[in-house]
């Protein structure tokens, strides 16, 4: 029997963020521990709140820790995702959550990612989805632990392509650089899965609809109403935080290169001379990937 990889997501909930959430609970090979929740798409009490609700409805066997992070960028005010990209609540105001309560204040994010890589050590797989403040403060409080995880596969920047939020900068990178420029210093193992490669993975409504047709129930319908917001503003839509965690199943999905990253003060993440501080997802199997993804996100008994 395969063992299973203990993993933590640190996450800002987000619309895109709910399907990579369900993609980590529908994949075998990972044992979710926690959700360490960071301000980003929302405040922190809408990105915790969505944490919550997301655990409500999907249901998984292991129901993981919540803890509460960073409510702001660790030098500067923080900006959220506007309202018409991921709805007033974060989750394109779909209806009819279940109420939910709201999570402990402590222990926090930074203390349970320190007290999962001791505990797990090399075994940990870290698969980051927002902004970085989180990983950032908790390497500010036991950077030896955090520098012992097997792997950090974090969805952020634009290193050869335009930003989404700026021309150079992507959102998660643009929220907190300095955060991502201390989490790239640390000699942490990461795996930066940039908009270079998510944007290779491209869905429509058509293709959405079919693979959970054949899935039906209130998961499904759920998952739907979530994206109709994003597919209604752009007709399509990339799986951004979904492909970092189906890297962090599945490596062999993307060619990788070894780099080294600089960030700039407004998020650009950039090229530079010097030792690679990560290695960059560039060509991705996206066909593969796809399958992967329509297959494990919704089960069938949902």
């Amino acid at each position: 029997m395969v063992a299973l990889t203990p993993t933590v997501l640190d996450t800002d909930p987000g619309i895109d963020d709910a399907p990579a959430l369900l993609l980590a609970w529908g994949s075998p090979e990972l044992d979710v521990l926690a959700l360490t929740v960071v301000a980003g798409n929302a405040p922190l009490a809408d990105t915790a709140r969505n944490a919550a609700r997301l655990v409500a409805v999907r249901r998984p066997a292991r129901l993981p820790q919540i803890a509460l992070g960073a409510p702001a960028p660790l030098r500067r005010a923080l900006v959220t995702a506007a309202p018409g990209d991921h709805g007033a609540d974060g989750l394109g105001d779909a209806p009819d959550w279940p109420p939910v309560a709201s999570p402990p204040a402590s222990p926090s994010a930074a203390e349970t990612l320190v007290a999962l890589a001791r505990a797990h050590g090399e075994r940990l797989t870290l698969i980051a989805l927002g902004p970085l403040t989180n990983l950032a403060l908790a390497l500010r409080l036991d950077a030896d632990a955090l520098r012992r995880i097997g792997r950090v596969v974090m969805m952020g920047g634009a290193v050869d392509v335009r930003g989404n939020v700026t021309p150079d900068a992507e959102f998660n990178a643009y929220v907190d650089p300095d955060a991502l420029r201390e989490v790239l210093d640390a000699g942490l193992l990461v795996d930066l899965v940039p908009l270079d490669a998510t944007r290779q993975t491209t869905i429509h409504r058509d293709q959405l609809h079919a693979a959970l047709a054949g899935r039906p129930g209130p998961l499904a319908a759920r998952i739907e109403a979530l994206r109709e917001q994003t597919f209604r503003l752009w007709g399509y839509m990339h799986l951004h935080d979904p492909l970092a965690v189906g890297l962090a199943v599945d490596a062999s999905l993307a060619q990788w290169q070894p780099a080294r990253i600089a960030v700039g003060e407004s998020g650009q993440t950039r090229r530079a001379v010097g030792a690679p501080n990560c290695r960059v997802a560039q060509i991705i199997d996206a066909e593969r990937f796809l399958a992967l993804f329509f297959d494990r996100l919704c089960p069938a008994s949902s």
